[in-house]
């Protein structure tokens, strides 16, 4: 399993008039995480548009288990539990600044060819760079 953590202050715009973030805005704290984790990786979304792959989102679910706040430095965990294949999966929990899971969810991206327009496997350069942080995925 694969673990990258990031942060990310909540700004007040992300806020409602309860001074809750409002929910919308956790898909955009799960692509931050997601896009920290591919990094760390060592590919970025956009060496992959360049080598002719898109990722796009096909499936999102969350769960909100306490409220985050305007100015907290939220903890976002990105896991990578399963080898990808056509779809890559990804896990979230977010933590407040007391340590406090308030989020979980995750999202499920389709590797797809832009000029076909059609769902492709993984290319094998994307699993040849992650073998070295996911062997356990290659055993």
């Amino acid at each position: 399993m694969f673990v990258n953590e990031t942060k990310v202050r909540v700004r007040y715009a992300e806020t409602d008039q309860m001074g809750f973030v409002y929910y919308g805005n956790y898909a955009q704290y799960y692509e931050v995480g997601r896009v920290s984790a591919m990094r760390e990786l060592g590919v970025s979304y956009k060496e992959m548009e360049d080598k002719g792959i898109i990722m796009p989102l096909l499936s999102m679910s969350t769960k909100y288990i306490k409220p985050a706040h305007y100015d907290d430095v939220l903890t976002v965990k990105t896991y990578i539990k399963e080898l990808p294949k056509v779809r890559m999966k990804f896990d979230y929990e977010i933590y407040n600044p007391k340590g406090e899971l308030i989020n979980i969810g995750d999202t499920v991206l389709v590797f797809v060819d832009p000029v076909k327009k059609k769902p492709c496997g993984a290319p094998q350069w994307f699993m040849n760079v992650i073998k070295d942080k996911l062997p356990e995925f290659f055993k």
